[in-house]
């Protein structure tokens, strides 16, 4: 795969596509400070083999997409999923599938309620609705995410490593080898602290989503790790409860991760949403 770029919603947005491009496209929405190459090859190569056309892109402030900075005005999830939708059109593409993880479910939601017809259909995973009832951090979880941000390469790395053990996932391995040489990868690519605080800062201006949650008609999936530290089980279950039609999935021993061992029970759900939406479009 090689990082191609377009302009969207008056950004520029590094992206990564896999699969036939006659398949089915599925847009990969990351979370904060994450980057593209966060969503691992394999996970794409898993999904792309179940004849998707699969798009993992770095949100605005992250990665090799536009960095802005303080001195313009603030921005929120809504921007962010203009972000995604523009991203979507310049890829030449009516609509799309739509899989965002943590902010990027957030950013997913969001998407779908602003622009649906843009959304064939949502997977939210290891999200919440903005409502601060629901969806709460352990302690321990919480310290992680507002810990200082590293001053080099080897703390970033160190960083890393310690908060995935704070909020992975308790049941299945974990592959600390490819998360620090990740690690590397993305303070390389780019290292930006003030990036991810206005990315927190979107995400805390968004507020509650649950009422115009209720008004989705996108066929929807939401998948939870039930044992999320960082975003509760809670939060999955309230937007599943909030979206009419939605489907819940959690995942036993599952935190706030992707871990290798959970991928089948990750993908198979997503793909038959897909599958079934797919089928339901063609002409009879």
């Amino acid at each position: 795969m090689a990082v191609e770029r377009v302009q969207a919603n008056g950004i520029e947005i590094a992206f990564e596509a896999v699969g036939d491009p006659a398949d089915p496209p599925l847009v990969l929405i990351h979370g904060i400070s994450r980057q593209l190459i966060d969503w691992r090859d394999e996970f794409l190569a898993a999904l792309a083999g179940r004849g998707l056309r699969v798009v993992r892109f770095d949100n605005r402030d992250a990665g090799e997409s536009t960095h802005l900075d303080d001195s313009g005005p603030g921005y929120t999830l809504s921007d962010m999923a203009a972000d995604t939708a523009g991203l979507i059109d310049a890829l030449g593409h009516d609509s799309a599938h739509v899989v965002g993880v943590s902010m990027g479910g957030m950013i997913a939601q969001t998407l779908a309620i602003e622009h649906p017809d843009r959304v064939r259909s949502l997977t939210s995973v290891m999200s919440t609705t903005g409502d601060s009832e629901v969806g709460q951090a352990t302690p321990e979880a919480q310290a992680v995410l507002l810990a200082p941000p590293p001053r080099d390469r080897d703390e970033a790395v160190a960083l890393r490593l310690r908060s995935q053990r704070v909020i992975g996932s308790p049941g299945f391995d974990r592959d600390e080898d490819w998360i620090a040489e990740n690690a590397v990868r993305a303070y390389e690519r780019a290292f930006d602290p003030a990036g991810v605080r206005r990315q927190f800062a979107a995400i805390i201006a968004s507020g509650n989503r649950t009422d115009r949650l209720r008004g989705l008609r996108v066929p929807t999936l939401v998948l939870h790790g039930e044992d999320d530290p960082l975003i509760g089980v809670s939060g999955g279950r309230a937007t599943a409860a909030a979206i009419p039609g939605a489907e819940l999935v959690t995942i036993a021993g599952m935190g706030h991760d992707l871990p290798r061992g959970a991928w089948e029970r990750i993908i198979d759900p997503i793909a038959a949403l897909v599958e079934r939406v797919e089928r339901e479009r063609v002409p009879a």
